[in-house]
């Protein structure tokens, strides 16, 4: 689950709404037993805050809301990006890192993105601070650190025949979760989940893109899941994968044995159809032995056998990718919490999977509005006229790393039917002023003396300045930089101080481009004499003052528009996420990786910045400048 989820942080309240999160996922597919908070990726590598830095950043009551998560039984783990060595050097091992702060905050474990194996210092680490942790590396792990990394992450490709999990098999105790976040079809994930006793990564909300899991999907979630609660004990029992009890072509099973003094010769059977029809009738043929019954548990039945010399049929149905399971349990043994989850079982069962749909949904995203400013006739100082354009050619694209052109990757314009990486309209642009220069220290010292304004959350407000007894002042120097470490509450507050207003993108990319569709503001070849030297350090020198680079400007004299810091425009949101469009690029670019959030120097190019909270949007990269309206009957 991305931290940007609005299912879990409220920004009108600033509160962690753990129990609307867990209320919603109860309610489409049954509920979860852990989560993996993502907070790093796609937006780290945007300036040179660490992962852990943004971890920092989140709001506060992050302890109180992994304790919430505990008090539903939800164990929380965090990611770990081992690549992250680009950024803010943090000065200790990131195992002793993650061993601090993953105790000061209660979580469980953590992930270890792009990871095959995690070496055993973070396990020592923890240890040393008391705080035992699991350890979960992305790419599943390998044989020799079994006994200390009890997740893993299962990317697995699937024929006919289902898979078997060689760690399982291997240490019972281990958990892979079988992870497809791009499918819009789970049935190969879950079934393979099922047949192997393993988790499924229920991921939907996939780096701030929606891919919701369908109807079908979640129904069968819901009933697996429950099944797999109830009987953990015996997935950590003699596992007995491809039984030869299943008879039927393309039906497969696994066997689960418990063989102790209190669950004495009890199986459980976990079946999948992998044809595309119904299974009827004999399903398995057993060794007949006196003193059991058999329970269909998948539809909460009591089965007949049928004894054929020493062995009994067992028959019931399985629909078309379907799931079975039948417990063998001596009559002795049978309680009322058997009894009572068949019952749930029955009514959780009563339609079949093909009555949900399996149709994959995407979110509409809108945007956020951008009010108009009392329109002026003349050009106020430090600004430019753009002339009206009613039919400007829009076309820009996003910068995402992941997600190709799937429905919900990028944003999603009024008007368009979609959200889309790749956009090409034309768009009426009525004339507007537009600030020559980006906004500097100076500007926004003399905003907040003038407006007295507090922000709500103070943490990474104009992070390079000092505040003494409530007096803001930037570094000596500083007055013509580009104010930054603003987030979007932050810039509106000075816009609507100014009388001016944020540009709406396409604004910002017409006052940039101009009328020949350029992909710079000075032409379409690319010259690095016109920006500012990148910076590839661990530690960001300041930005350039916004008078450098004279003749770094637009065909309608705008400067500072490529490769300066970022510029914020549009926010757009759906259900479930919050971003916004930054443009021109930045000169900090870290390198290591090439994970890190890209550049987008190019004019038809955008980057999709995730928005969770004031102090963890905030950036040392992200700067502003502000519009006018123009009276229109000059």
């Amino acid at each position: 689950m991305m931290v940007h989820d609005r299912y879990f942080f409220d920004i009108q309240t600033a509160r962690y709404t753990v129990d609307r999160y867990l209320e919603d996922v109860n309610k489409r597919y049954g509920g979860i037993n852990s989560v993996l908070l993502w907070h790093s990726y796609t937006n780290l590598g945007v300036d040179n805050r660490n992962q852990f830095d943004l971890l920092r950043a989140l709001p506060e009551g992050l302890k109180e809301a992994i304790a919430t998560f505990h008090a539903h039984n939800v164990r929380v783990l965090l990611p770990y990006n081992p690549w992250d060595q680009g950024t803010r050097n943090e000065g200790q091992s990131d195992w002793d890192t993650i061993a601090q702060l993953w105790k000061l905050l209660g979580a469980d474990g953590f992930n270890g993105d792009t990871m095959h194996s995690v070496p055993v210092e973070f396990w020592n680490a923890a240890l040393k601070v008391e705080h035992p942790i699991a350890i979960e590396p992305e790419g599943g792990g390998i044989n020799d650190t079994l006994w200390y990394t009890k997740m893993g992450w299962g990317y697995w490709t699937y024929p006919f025949v289902p898979n078997i999990d060689v760690w399982k098999w291997l240490e019972p105790r281990h958990l892979t979760n079988i992870c497809n976040r791009w499918a819009t079809d789970h049935t190969d994930d879950l079934q393979n989940a099922f047949f192997n006793g393993n988790g499924f990564e229920s991921w939907e909300n996939v780096w701030g893109i929606w891919n919701g899991i369908n109807d079908r999907d979640a129904e069968a979630l819901r009933r697996i899941s429950a099944i797999q609660r109830f009987f953990s004990h015996f997935l950590l029992a003699h596992w007995t994968p491809h039984t030869p009890s299943i008879i039927n072509y393309g039906v497969f099973g696994s066997q689960w044995d418990i063989d102790n003094n209190s669950n004495k010769g009890q199986t459980l059977w976990t079946i999948v159809n992998r044809n595309a029809k119904n299974v009827t009738g004999p399903q398995m043929s057993i060794p007949d032995e006196p003193g059991f019954v058999y329970l269909d548990i998948y539809h909460g039945m009591h089965l007949t056998p049928k004894v054929f010399g020493k062995n009994i049929t067992l028959s019931f149905d399985i629909e078309a990718g379907g799931y079975g399971c039948v417990l063998r349990i001596r009559k002795a043994d049978m309680s009322s919490n058997i009894t009572d989850f068949m019952k749930t079982m029955k009514q959780m069962t009563t339609h079949a999977l093909a009555y949900y749909s399996n149709a994959h949904k995407y979110l509409s995203q809108k945007m956020v509005p951008i009010q108009a400013t009392k329109p002026v006739s003349a050009t106020p100082a430090g600004m430019i006229r753009i002339p009206a354009n009613p039919k400007y050619r829009f076309v820009v694209q996003g910068i995402e790393i992941e997600g190709g052109n799937n429905p919900g990757v990028d944003f999603q314009y009024p008007s368009e039917s979609l959200p889309q990486r790749f956009h090409n309209f034309t768009v009426n642009i009525p004339s507007f002023y537009i600030d020559k220069y980006l906004v500097t220290n100076a500007q926004y010292k003399a905003f907040l003396e003038a407006s007295r304004y507090q922000p709500r959350d103070k943490y990474n407000f104009l992070k390079d300045w000092t505040n003494h007894d409530g007096s803001w002042n930037y570094p000596t120097g500083w007055d013509d930089k580009p104010v930054t470490w603003v987030a979007l509450p932050d810039v509106r507050a000075y816009a609507q101080w100014a009388g001016k207003r944020l540009p709406n993108e396409w604004e910002w990319q017409y006052a940039a481009q101009g009328n020949d569709g350029r992909l710079y503001p000075w032409g379409s070849k690319f010259n690095s004499s016109l920006v500012p030297e990148p910076d590839t350090g661990r530690t960001m020198r300041a930005p350039d003052s916004v008078y450098s680079y004279a003749n770094s400007v637009s065909p309608f004299g705008v400067a500072n528009l490529v490769g300066f810091v970022w510029q914020w425009t549009n926010e757009f949101y759906d259900e479930h996420t919050r971003a916004a469009s930054v443009r021109g690029g930045s000169y900090y670019q870290p390198q290591g990786s090439s994970w890190y959030f890209p550049q987008a120097y190019p004019l038809n190019e955008h980057g999709k910045y995730l928005l969770m909270w004031e102090s963890y949007d905030r950036a040392a990269t992200i700067g502003f400048r502000c519009v006018q309206d123009v009276t229109t009957t000059v």
